[in-house]
């Protein structure tokens, strides 16, 4: 079993290796990340400059690939060729923060998993972890990472519909206080964003996108609903984002 593990938080981010450490029981990782934060970058492929991989240590001394493009990339470089050896799944994580409802357009840990698909047609987990807001402190990963290779096990023991990645957010709870774990649809996120409009010292205006932390819309089922219930939350993912029931009523419509 031969598993690529990324992130979009850099290479050198604790959830990656704390990812990697818990999935090497399971068969080789291989770590190619990014080598630096790409948080919220959306589904980026790199095609206008060359792209440089640099061989790095982990902090505990694995060794992995560092890349100056985009999480996507750090999973089309591998699976394209330059890891010769077949890779069996790709998991992107731990991402400190949950990516449910709409994030999932903005995660770069998302469409990391997302381009196992395209690139590689191979199974894509992205894991998050659900940690709070404006935490301070370092973060306990080990839970979510104990998920993520049983949920990794299960995936590629039972194999996963072709074109489907799994979406999956784990509470910052420990694994006794879990309700347990739900397959959910995506949920509605509530972004509570506000431009900052602010003037630097040679008087030129600049803008931040700050606001509050989003929300969203509490309903049994979602990512959002297991998350607040206590429920690690998987949601199946495909690529497909025809709006089936709007071609029905365009059919409809008169062409002149």
């Amino acid at each position: 079993m031969h598993i690529l593990v990324t992130n979009d938080d850099g290479v050198q981010a604790p959830g990656l290796l704390a990812l990697a450490q818990e999935l090497q029981t399971l068969g080789k990782v291989t770590v190619f990340a990014p080598d630096r934060n790409w948080s919220a970058s959306g589904h980026v492929k790199t095609l206008d400059r060359p792209l440089r991989v640099r061989e790095v240590l982990l902090a505990d001394n694995t060794p992995a690939y560092s890349c100056d493009g985009a999480p996507s990339d750090c999973v089309a470089l591998p699976l394209m060729g330059f890891v010769e050896e077949k890779i069996d799944v790709v998991v992107a994580g731990i991402n400190p923060n949950a990516n449910i409802g709409h994030d999932v357009t903005y995660s770069g840990t998302v469409t990391a998993a997302m381009e196992a698909v395209i690139t590689g047609c191979i199974p894509g987990i992205a894991v998050s972890l659900d940690a709070p807001e404006y935490h301070s402190g370092p973060l306990d990963y080990s839970t979510a990472a104990r998920v993520a290779r049983k949920l990794t096990a299960k995936v590629l023991a039972d194999d996963l519909p072709a074109g489907v990645l799994l979406n999956v957010n784990v509470p910052y709870l420990t694994e006794e206080q879990f309700k347990g774990i739900m397959v959910t649809r995506q949920g509605l996120r509530v972004y509570l964003d506000k431009l900052e409009r602010r003037v630097d010292p040679r008087g030129r205006p600049y803008y931040w996108i700050g606001g509050e932390a989003p929300t969203g819309i509490l309903e049994e089922g979602t990512d959002f609903g297991a998350l607040k219930a206590g429920y690690v939350s998987i949601t199946p993912l495909h690529l497909d984002l025809t709006a089936r029931e709007a071609m029905e009523v365009m059919k409809k419509w008169e062409w002149k």
